[in-house]
């Protein structure tokens, strides 16, 4: 497949975008500025940008605890993802949802969720609304090798392909449940081989080759697109930091630590982009430069944005009648 340029540079811009702004916001965690459960995403960024480089505005997904890359590759904006990070206001919802809670409806984002396989039911429905409305909008579903265990994931798939629903169940498989590697919870060696029990395509992919994943997704989308129903794509990958941010990982070697380290998705794409002559080396440093601006630019508009007002602790729920508590 012939990938044009503006494609190979869109998908440069937004990986590294990812990075910075984790690297930013993990550098902020430790100055005590975010605070709670931070899970960076890191090492991962060729599966979100791979996958959301097929999709429009319209279309939908749903994200995991370990969420800010989805968002970004799907547009979100990082002064607002940045303020939510904050508690702030002007966050994406309003400084309540925090790192593993962002959400934005005008760009398909239907919310990342911190229970795990939480997004599988929201996916599903999202994917039959659209079938109901006779759209042609696909939803794609992010997860993890540790949340192909939960029955929502088996629940979704069965539902899914019974009705030839348009979605695409992404697996990111970076080989460890928390601190369990897969191997240890799972007798299988490809999560992509569920995909037989449900009569469905599972294709597995190198999840640090952005230009694979890339293909790999405009297949399944399409497919998804054109009423054919699900796939399931498994994307073997690999985080660079621990499952949280504190996390010790002494269940890691550090010779596997610098195997993976050696397949750096940005590294891949960018020598990619050299060796083809797509760009030039000033080209990609002056795409990183304007990121990193950007990115400082997210954290000043947080830092000088203010904290919700107590009041609003019982706005945005679903009915304004709040009744008196007793204790009997």
């Amino acid at each position: 497949m012939e990938i044009s340029r503006d494609v190979l540079l869109d998908m440069y811009t937004r990986m590294v975008k990812i990075r910075k702004f984790e690297e930013k916001v993990a550098e902020l965690f430790a100055q005590g500025k975010v605070l709670g459960f931070v899970h960076l995403y890191i090492g991962e960024e060729a599966t979100a940008v791979g996958v959301c480089e097929n999709l429009e505005d319209k279309d939908y997904i749903t994200s995991t605890h370990r969420g800010h890359g989805h968002l970004i590759a799907k547009g979100g904006d990082l002064k607002y993802m940045m303020a939510e990070l904050y508690g702030k206001e002007t966050g994406y919802c309003k400084g309540k949802g925090g790192s593993m809670h962002i959400a934005d409806a005008t760009k398909g984002i239907l919310g990342a969720n911190g229970i795990v396989g939480g997004g599988f039911p929201i996916a599903a429905g999202a994917a039959l609304s659209a079938k109901m409305r006779g759209t042609d909008q696909v939803t794609v579903c992010f997860f993890g090798d540790g949340a192909s265990n939960q029955s929502t994931f088996h629940e979704a798939l069965n539902i899914a392909s019974i009705w030839k629903l348009p979605v695409v169940f992404v697996c990111e498989n970076n080989l460890y449940g928390i601190s369990m590697r897969q191997d240890k919870h799972q007798a299988i060696k490809d999560v992509a081989d569920r995909a037989i029990g449900y009569g469905i395509p599972g294709v597995t992919v190198d999840g640090n080759d952005v230009l694979a994943v890339y293909e790999v997704a405009k297949e399944a989308i399409n497919r998804a697109r054109s009423g054919a129903g699900p796939t399931l794509v498994e994307c073997k990958t690999y985080r660079y930091r621990g499952h949280f941010e504190g996390d010790p990982t002494i269940y890691r070697s550090k010779e596997e630590v610098e195997e993976w380290l050696a397949k750096d998705p940005i590294l891949r794409l960018s020598k990619h982009i050299l060796d083809n002559d797509v760009a030039t080396e000033k080209e990609l440093k002056d795409i990183e430069a304007r990121i990193v601006e950007e990115v400082e630019e997210a954290v000043r508009f947080a830092e000088e944005s203010p904290y919700p007002k107590e009041e609003a602790a019982v706005e945005d729920v679903y009915t304004d009648i709040v009744e008196e508590v007793r204790v009997r």
